[in-house]
C-alpha cells in the first residue's frame, strides 16, 4: 500500500519498509564492528599490533584480545622451534674443498616479535639465518684441516654454534640446536684418504705379524731350553742302579737271543753290573742290594742258538 507521500506502507503494521531495511543494515554493521573488535592469538604465536601500518611495541600473548576495528591489525609471529637447513661450500686449512649440510633449530623470542616483524619481516630465515650459518661454517672450517674436521667434529660443531649465536642473538633469534649433517670432500681427497688408511692397515698388520713371529721364536727357544735342562737333569740322575732296575722291570724272564761270538756272553753283563753296584753300596751304606741270578750263557748254549 502506498500512502499520500508515496512511501510503501505495511498494511497490517502501518510501518514503512524503509525503516525495516535501515534497522537490518544497522544491525549488520554493528555485528561486523563487534566481530572485528576481537582477535585470537593462537598457541605458539605472538600478536604484533599495527595501527594504520605503524608497528606497536606492544606484543599480544596467546588468547583473545580487543582491537580497534578497521584501524588496528594483528600480525601473528610464530614463536615455536623451527628448522632451517643450509648447504655450505668452504675451504679447509689445508685448502681442501668442503661441502657441508647444516641443520639449525631456532625460535623467535616473544619479546622480539615486534622488532623482528618491523626490522626484518616474516622472511627472517632466508634474510638472517641462512647467510649467518654459511658465514660461520666458512670461518670455522678454515681453522681446521680436512682430517681434523672429521676427527674433531664435535668441537667444530660447538664453535660454529657459538659463533652463530653471537651473530643472530641481537635480532631476537635464539639457536636451540646446531647439527652438522654431513661433511663431503672431493673424490681425489677421498681416494687419498682411502689409500692412506690402507697403507696404515698394512703396516699395522706387518707389525703384528712381526710381533707374532718374535713371540713364537721366543716360545721355541724357551721350549728348547726347558727340554735341554730336562735332559741335563735326567742325565745327572741316571745311575747304574736305575739302569739295572729299569732293565729288570722290563725283562720278560727270557734270555736274549743275540750274544757276542767270541766269549759267548750276553751283550749286557748283568753280573759285572751287579758286582759294581754292590761295591759302591758297601762304600756308601749297608743297605741290602738285590742280587740277580747268573745270566752268563755258556759256549754250548751259544752254539745251540747259532745252530
Amino acid at each position: 500500500m502506498v500512502n499520500a507521500n508515496g512511501n510503501i506502507v505495511d498494511a497490517k503494521t502501518g510501518k514503512s519498509a524503509g525503516k525495516i531495511v535501515g534497522t537490518v543494515v544497522v544491525i549488520l554493521v554493528l555485528l561486523v564492528v563487534v566481530l572485528n573488535s576481537f582477535t585470537a592469538v593462537t598457541a605458539g604465536h605472538s600478536g604484533v599490533v599495527t595501527t594504520f601500518g605503524k608497528v606497536s611495541d606492544n606484543v599480544l600473548s596467546e588468547g583473545l584480545h580487543f582491537k580497534i576495528p578497521f584501524v588496528q591489525k594483528i600480525v601473528l609471529v610464530d614463536n615455536r622451534v623451527l628448522k632451517a637447513e643450509a648447504d655450505c661450500s668452504s675451504a679447509s686449512k689445508d685448502l681442501q674443498t668442503v661441502r657441508s649440510t647444516i641443520a639449525v633449530n631456532y625460535k623467535v623470542m616473544n619479546s622480539y616479535s615486534a622488532s623482528v616483524y618491523k626490522n626484518i619481516g616474516m622472511d627472517y630465515e632466508s634474510v638472517i639465518i641462512i647467510p649467518a650459518v654459511q658465514e660461520c661454517v666458512k670461518a670455522i672450517t678454515a681453522r681446521f684441516t680436512a682430517e681434523e674436521l672429521i676427527t674433531n667434529r664435535q668441537n667444530v660443531s660447538d664453535l660454529m654454534s657459538e659463533q652463530l649465536k653471537e651473530k643472530i642473538s641481537s635480532y631476537g633469534i635464539d639457536v636451540q640446536i646446531f647439527n652438522i649433517i654431513s661433511f663431503d670432500f672431493t673424490d681425489e681427497y677421498n681416494a687419498a684418504v682411502e689409500a692412506k688408511q690402507t697403507a696404515q692397515q698394512n703396516a699395522l698388520k706387518a707389525e703384528q705379524d712381526l710381533q707374532r713371529i718374535r713371540v713364537e721364536a721366543e716360545q721355541t727357544v724357551a721350549e728348547a731350553q726347558a727340554e735341554a735342562e730336562a735332559y741335563r737333569l735326567k742325565s745327572e740322575q741316571i745311575t747304574p742302579e736305575i739302569l739295572l732296575m729299569s732293565y729288570i722291570d722290563k725283562w720278560d724272564g727270557k734270555l736274549p737271543t743275540v750274544a757276542s761270538g767270541e766269549n759267548g756272553t750276553m751283550m749286557i753283563d748283568l753280573t759285572a753290573l751287579l758286582e759294581q753296584i754292590q761295591k759302591e753300596n758297601k762304600q756308601t751304606s749297608s743297605t741290602p742290594v738285590y742280587t740277580a741270578p747268573e745270566t752268563n750263557v755258556s759256549n754250548d748254549a751259544t752254539a745251540d742258538i747259532e745252530e
